[in-house]
């Protein structure tokens, strides 16, 4: 049953307001030009930081934008107009950059904080929805966050107008994290906290099993030894190492189910006629995000951690991703 097929009136009133408000993000694509460019070099230039403005609704958009700037390679923080007037503009200074958000343009508490702005020679960038407002005329730069109408039925409650200024802030985001060729791993810096710096932050060197706890034996050893080694460290297999101390291959729980269907008598076998050549491995610098991803591919459990002459110096195990909150 799609969506629009015999919709209550809430499911009718939705679909309006979310037709409504992908109609205004649509209608921000002709509106980009000139300005918008010049907006990001003027961000670029920037030795200070990006102090992001705005009253009521607008207010909170700029702060998800501030938050957005921050998190993404450009330093931001929201300061309130409000308390600017009152003492809080003395933390912008002539080496930043100022946002200015209004859909009028001409809010009282933002406007008023022009003449100070040009005093200092601090840039400014408007994101209005009336180009000829007083705030988008005084602007070195003017983004145009113009909607038809809101999505509410009476034209009223900020609703599209405040979607179309949190898209455009986020296309201003993206537009200089890729500028400055922001990285996964910068994204991390900024997110330390939670799964995603887990994911972002920890390398296989940190979680990998290494020393006496490294499962490991030599080419030639009976399948006995091998059996013992996969026991002894609970990890589900082995490293195999040639002469050289080289990796050779692996021998896991999936190899000794396979070996029992091939072999009545495994007291004369040795490792290296069942062995899985010439083993899954990684180096211990990536990330263990990319173990995971190695072990999801190929449907296994564990990974050899091996050095640029490819000798074992560790082990991984899905627990330890599990345990340590990378997955």
């Amino acid at each position: 049953m799609s969506a629009t097929t015999d919709a209550t009136p809430y499911r009718q009133s939705a679909l309006r307001t979310l037709n409504i408000e992908q109609a205004a993000i649509a209608g921000l694509v002709n509106k980009l030009d000139a300005h918008f460019d010049h907006a990001c070099e003027l961000i670029l230039a920037c030795q200070g930081r990006v102090v992001v403005t705005g009253m009521g609704k607008s207010g909170h958009i700029a702060g998800k934008i501030a938050a957005t700037l921050a998190s993404t390679g450009s330093p931001a923080f929201f300061v309130h107009p409000g308390e600017a007037s009152h003492g809080d503009l003395g933390m912008i200074t002539r080496s930043d950059v100022v946002i200015a958000l209004s859909n009028s343009g001409e809010t009282a508490e933002v406007t008023a904080l022009l003449p100070l702005l040009k005093r200092l020679g601090t840039p400014l960038i408007s994101m209005t929805g009336r180009p000829s407002s007083t705030l988008a005329q005084h602007a070195d730069a003017h983004l145009n966050s113009s909607v038809d109408r809101e999505a509410c039925p009476l034209d009223l409650a900020p609703t599209s107008s405040t979607t179309a200024a949190l898209a455009l802030g986020d296309a201003l985001a993206v537009a200089l994290l890729e500028a400055r060729g922001f990285t996964a791993e910068d994204f991390a810096l900024s997110h330390p906290g939670g799964s995603l710096g887990r994911r972002l932050l920890l390398r296989v060197r940190d979680l990998m099993h290494q020393g006496e706890r490294l499962p490991q034996v030599p080419l030639g050893s009976p399948l006995r030894d091998a059996l013992i080694e996969i026991t002894r460290q609970g990890l589900g297999f082995t490293c195999v190492v040639d002469p050289n101390g080289q990796l050779a291959g692996v021998y896991t729980d999936g190899d000794l189910r396979r070996t029992l269907d091939n072999f009545l008598d495994l007291r004369d076998v040795r490792v290296d006629d069942v062995m899985t050549r010439p083993g899954k491995r990684i180096a211990p610098d990536l990330l263990a995000a990319e173990a995971v991803r190695i072990m999801e591919d190929n449907r296994i459990t564990a990974l050899a951690v091996v050095d640029e002459q490819q000798r074992p110096i560790g082990a991984l195990h899905m627990h330890d991703l599990l345990a340590s909150g990378v997955i």
